[in-house]
């Protein structure tokens, strides 16, 4: 076998050592650490915990590379995360703000956030009145905003225009094209979708993600994440990224330092 990267976490293998060569560990990291403020790795007073208002944003991603694999079928699988070790690498973003750094991470993972077009979302009832206020700022930057039934209506109340498109299981012989087929003609430029369940709503969720992945447009499955994901629409649409060197990034920071 070929070792990739060796990595010690003190929360898993630093707890199987045994004491005596423990004690021996544990003192010569903490003497590691105590020459870092002389080294001027840290500042000469604190722990470096503190940091200044002006600091730069880091924001890593994991990289999952979904788009690699299909079902028996031919479909995209379900990009929804759970308990499995899926990411087969990492990349980060930085900047002076999250907004642009964190657009920087997506870009780099998966390709840039849209600037422009229509945003699908679906989310569970839990998550509708969270959904709100990003669903809102992206219709003000210019978004059409379509949604299934239930979560059209809750956006429509809150004076979000919305345009309704069937679900998945929706589709009948008048009526057969669906979000999943919007989806897969290319007619969406970014999904918000979480997860409903185990029964029906489910499955049909299922669909949409894996549409999103065969297609290779934005899926966004947490509150969070939406929140994050239009911080760093806002970011690009103000046209405020950059891009600089590591050296260049340390320069500016060595400047910076008393």
């Amino acid at each position: 076998d070929t070792v990739l990267s060796p990595e010690m976490k003190s929360t898993g293998e630093v707890m199987g050592l045994d004491s005596e060569f423990g004690r021996a560990f544990a003192k010569s990291q903490a003497a590691a650490y105590g020459s870092l403020p002389t080294e001027g790795m840290l500042p000469a007073e604190g722990d470096g915990g503190e940091l200044p208002p002006d600091a730069p944003i880091a924001v890593k991603e994991a990289v999952l590379p979904f788009h690699r694999f299909r079902t028996r079928e031919g479909a995209g699988v379900d990009p929804l995360l759970g308990p499995e070790m899926k990411s087969t690498g990492e990349v980060m973003g930085i900047d002076a703000a999250f907004g642009p750094a964190f657009a920087k991470s997506q870009a780099a993972a998966y390709g840039s956030l849209p600037t422009s077009g229509k945003v699908f979302v679906s989310v569970a009832d839990r998550d509708k009145r969270a959904m709100v206020f990003p669903i809102r700022r992206l219709a003000d930057l210019g978004f059409e905003i379509l949604a299934t039934g239930g979560t059209a209506d809750v956006l429509r109340r809150h004076g979000i225009t919305t345009t309704v498109v069937r679900k998945h299981f929706e589709a009948t012989a008048e009526h057969k094209e669906t979000i999943v087929d919007l989806i897969l003609s290319g007619g969406v430029d970014m999904i918000i979708n979480t997860p409903y369940g185990n029964s029906g709503p489910r499955v049909d969720g299922y669909e949409i993600r894996a549409a999103a992945v065969s297609r290779g447009i934005p899926c966004v499955t947490t509150v969070q994440g939406a929140a994050a994901a239009v911080q760093g629409v806002e970011a690009m649409k103000d046209g405020g990224i950059g891009v600089r060197s590591l050296q260049e990034a340390h320069a500016a920071l060595k400047k910076t330092r008393p």
